[in-house]
């Protein structure tokens, strides 16, 4: 990964392969940012003028490259867009400076060393750049490469690596921050424990399933439960059965790996309030005899996503040491179809002894979930909140960066959405409508798991209720969209695996940990 360093060295002595400098929009052409004074007057107090001749504007994910002026130890100044020049006396937000270092390090692969020149006042702007930074270098390359092969008729040897491929940027070092100030060490530090933890739920959600199984998965979360002191208890599939969790053992008994329901717990010395988080782990989804269509099946492997961002999560509170009880429930399975597979028009009999007739087997994740929420909740946490790949309803209703929150408690789903807003994550607060509730009656069953097809994403998040004990707070949220961006790069998002809600889940830790939710 990527290492990140704070130094109030100045940019024309700093040897480095490159500077980067901000750039704003203004109106009447692009405005270097503050923290790039000493690159300005290195081009005569003219850099804008250099940069808007190139054509640059300052616009937000704009990337302009010039040679260094004389004297300076890097040869190149990279100039990254920040958007439209603040209001007078008004500074960058957060998530202007995380994306624009975000795009920076996204065009700084194969340097081993860049001075990161943009604004940098206060410790929070330390942190969104150096988690835009952190985020927006991050590559996987697993399994690209590998040992020269002899070719079969030459038995000459060939290169197996993408020899045009380049490593990401080898060190960031933040110009203007402060490495003795106790805030700014904080939070560079912060933003690399987070970010750490965010790239490897990325990592996870972009392992193929043939290598991330239930089982495998939930040794991942046992190995990185045992670095960082957490306790982990995982549930094979006889002693799910035996528990009578009849929602991830009917979503997994068509499959030959098994089904795993993985416990994860922090425990913070002299913590009063306790966080339980429910992640959808469906390591592969093919929809099971309900099978998905054509064209919809290649990137299955990212069903698992809510439970990566819930053992990221978990362990991102261990390592900051916050002070509050964090419980992580991984509902690990895989949805295959076969002679032994969960069929439409089946009744299960779920962990809390609710039954559910299994109208289509492609809505299997909301199966598992129930049984690991109603688990959850018997350990009485002050909030349960589940995170899920669940629904293409929801990208409907959002979009494909935008992640939805239901809950049972009005100001909870304020509370989480405002969360989301303040860490740069994009969520919109989405109802229960009690009338949608009558769909989901079955004539055989205590309910259906599907019910009407006009706002599905609120339907399951309904169906979810239903497994929540009265006065149990709960949230879930529906990161369907934003959970694997499937287009090309932008800001400090990746192709493949993002790790959404991750930070959101973080931001409400460390909020319940300060006390500041009640």
């Amino acid at each position: 990964m990527t290492a990140l360093t704070l130094t109030t060295s100045g940019a024309a002595t700093l040897r480095a392969d490159v500077i980067v400098v901000g750039v704003a929009k203004g109106a009447a052409g692009p405005v270097v940012a503050a923290g790039a004074e000493a690159v300005d007057k290195g081009f005569d107090g003219k850099l804008a003028t250099v940069l808007e001749t190139l054509g640059a504007t300052g616009a937000e994910g704009e990337v302009t490259k010039v040679p260094a002026p004389a004297g300076f130890k890097s040869p190149v100044v990279l100039a990254v867009g920040l958007g439209p020049l603040p209001e007078k006396d008004e500074a960058f937000g957060a998530e202007s400076l995380r994306r624009a270092a975000g795009v920076a390090a996204r065009s700084l692969t194969g340097a081993k060393k860049a001075g990161i020149a943009l604004p940098v006042e206060t410790a929070e702007d330390v942190a969104a750049i150096g988690e835009g930074l952190l985020l927006g270098s991050y590559a996987f390359t697993v399994y690209r490469g590998g040992e020269k092969k002899k070719t079969a008729k030459s038995g000459e040897k060939s290169a197996a690596k993408d020899s045009a491929s380049k490593p990401p940027v080898g060190e960031v070092v933040l110009l203007g921050a402060k490495p003795r100030d106790k805030a700014h060490k904080a939070a560079a530090d912060r933003a690399i424990t987070l970010t750490e933890e965010i790239n490897r739920a990325r990592d996870l959600i972009n392992t193929p399933s043939n290598d991330l199984t239930p089982e495998a998965f939930a040794a991942i979360a046992t190995a990185a439960g045992k670095e960082h002191g957490i306790k982990v208890e995982v549930l094979d599939e006889k002693a799910l059965a035996k528990g009578g969790y009849g929602g991830l053992i009917g979503v997994g008994q068509g499959s030959a790996n098994p089904p795993r329901l993985v416990r994860l717990a922090y425990t913070a010395r002299g913590a009063k309030q306790s966080l339980a988080f429910v992640g959808k782990g469906i390591t592969y989804d093919s929809g099971g005899i309900s099978l998905k269509p054509a064209g919809h099946n290649e990137t299955m492997k990212l069903d698992m996503s809510g439970a990566a961002a819930v053992l990221a999560s978990v362990v991102t509170a261990a390592r900051l040491g916050l002070k509050v009880n964090v419980t992580g429930w991984l509902a690990l399975a895989e949805n295959m179809p076969s002679g032994s597979a969960t069929r439409p028009g089946d009744v299960l009999r779920m962990y809390s002894g609710k039954t559910v007739e299994v109208l289509n087997t492609d809505a299997e994740g909301r199966l598992v979930l129930a049984d690991a929420i109603t688990r959850a909740a018997e350990e009485n946490p002050d909030a349960i909140v589940d995170v899920a790949t669940l629904t293409g309803a929801m990208m409907l209703a959002l979009g494909l960066r935008t992640f939805g929150i239901m809950a049972n408690d009005d100001a909870f789903r304020t509370a989480l959405h405002e969360l989301a807003g303040e860490v740069g994550e994009a969520a919109w607060p989405m109802p229960l409508p009690a009338d949608l509730r009558k769909g989901l009656d079955s004539p055989i069953a205590d309910l259906a798991n599907m019910g009407e097809r006009m706002g599905g994403g609120l339907v399951a998040g309904i169906f979810l209720r239903e497994f929540v004990p009265e006065n149990t707070t709960w949230a879930h949220l529906d990161i369907a969209g934003p959970a694997f961006n499937e287009g090309a790069p932008f800001g400090y998002t990746p192709k493949g695996g993002t790790g959404s809600a991750i930070r959101t889940l973080v931001a409400l830790a460390e909020h319940t940990a300060a006390g500041d939710l009640g």
